[in-house]
């Protein structure tokens, strides 16, 4: 688990670095308000994966879905978060420097938001395979014991 919780700091880390470079010249206020609030878009997308995906799988009990719910939320925010906000940061920084318009970063982010809705898709999917696999080790550790 520390090594786990490890990666996600670090993961979690670039994602900051990342976008706030890709911002630009762009105020550090509008920055800070940018990253928080895109941090909290994706973590409510995520749960509500989440929770789409916890449909056919059958947990133990509360506390266990519970802990896979939390490392598993967290986990895919980050990763959702490097798939959409530094693109989205740098696009606004784009526009803050004037090097597109307002049009083409309208199309880009819907471009953005278009393969960002595929992959939350397949992460739909793959979030059931992953607790399900989750719960069959917890169930095997559970009977060698």
């Amino acid at each position: 688990m520390p090594v786990i919780i490890t990666l996600l700091i670090a993961m979690f880390l670039i994602l900051i670095s990342w976008t706030w470079h890709n911002m630009g010249d762009v105020e550090k206020k509008t920055k800070i308000s940018t990253i928080i609030i895109s941090l909290i878009i994706v973590l409510c997308i995520t749960f509500v994966i989440f929770n789409i995906s916890k449909n056919g799988v059958k947990y133990n009990s509360e506390e266990s879905m519970n802990s896979v719910r939390n490392i598993l939320v967290l986990a895919f925010t980050i990763i959702n978060g490097l798939i959409i906000i530094p693109p989205f940061a740098k696009t606004i920084g784009r526009v803050h420097d004037k090097e597109i318009s307002k049009e083409q970063a309208t199309r880009h982010l819907g471009f953005l938001l278009l393969v960002f809705a595929l992959a939350l898709v397949i992460e739909c999917f793959y979030l059931t395979s992953v607790q399900q696999g989750i719960l069959d080790i917890y169930n095997k550790a559970i009977n060698r014991s």
